[in-house]
């Protein structure tokens, strides 16, 4: 038997014990229904990165890195730099986590993440032109240390605490001189996002492994102070109703992240 297996064999095992508490208004682990879990974050932690952050939620923990190279445009942008996302979702972070080629999780994390970045256009792609077939490419790696649940947050967070620690590096002859920069990287407004996952009825943020166990419907809201950027709902289903007392809760959590990220 999997470890997977018997995560999930041990979590529905629990939830009836889960449900009574719920009904008390409290979760298992004594927090309110939209209540993160303490968190914070560490920049500059990688030093041969253009930027980087450690995040943490919980016991939830996630490195971003941000590197930049030479690159290609696109054909049907070819005055606009690139912008790419990747995740590894390490085995050492939890049982669950296997060798191998990537899993479906950390695809699909990858382009949570990105999604919210891209749409909330924080990062001027277009300052990224150097000259004709040349732009500079931005990469944001995320790993997962610690899964306690929640690792999608947890990257939004990393992520965007990553990019306000980057510095951009200078270019000479079409070449970037590494360990030299022109100055740091000029941000728009940050993103950071909030996940729901509905258990018996009760909408949960910011949910642990057990909660996500268990989990009826789960979806992902993306904000910046002024707008919804993204929304990624997974399994399960919602109402109007739902889904916009969702994005509001959604607004006030995301102020609370971005407050830990300015410090």
């Amino acid at each position: 038997m999997s470890d997977e297996v018997k995560d999930i064999i041990m979590s529905n095992i629990r939830k009836d014990v889960m449900l009574k508490t719920l009904e008390t208004g409290k979760r298992y682990d004594g927090r309110a229904m939209d209540e993160f879990r303490p968190a914070e974050v560490h920049k500059g932690v990688i030093g041969t990165a253009e930027g980087s952050a450690i995040a943490n939620i919980g016991e939830t923990q996630v490195l971003a890195s941000v590197k930049f190279d030479i690159m290609t445009p696109f054909p049907d942008r070819p005055t606009m730099g690139v912008f790419m996302t990747n995740s590894e979702l390490l085995p050492l972070a939890s049982p669950i986590f296997e060798t191998g080629p990537p899993r479906e999780d950390s695809i699909e994390l990858a382009r949570v993440v990105d999604r919210g970045i891209r749409s909330a256009e924080i990062i001027d792609l277009e300052s990224f032109f150097i000259e004709e077939e040349k732009v500079l490419g931005l990469f944001i790696d995320l790993y997962v240390l610690n899964h306690a649940g929640n690792y999608t947050d947890t990257s939004m967070l990393a992520a965007s605490a990553a990019l306000t620690d980057t510095k951009v590096p200078k270019v000479e002859d079409g070449k970037i001189i590494r360990g030299e920069y022109k100055g740091p990287l000029e941000l728009g407004p940050m993103p950071f996002s909030t996940t729901f996952v509905n258990v018996g009825g009760n909408w949960l943020v910011d949910p642990t492994r057990d909660e996500e166990l268990v989990e009826d419907t789960v979806i992902t809201i993306a904000t910046t102070d002024k707008h919804v950027c993204s929304a990624q709902k997974g399994k399960g289903s919602l109402s109007k109703e739902e889904l916009m007392a969702n994005i509001d809760i959604a607004f006030n959590k995301g102020n609370e992240q971005r407050k830990i990220v300015q410090g």
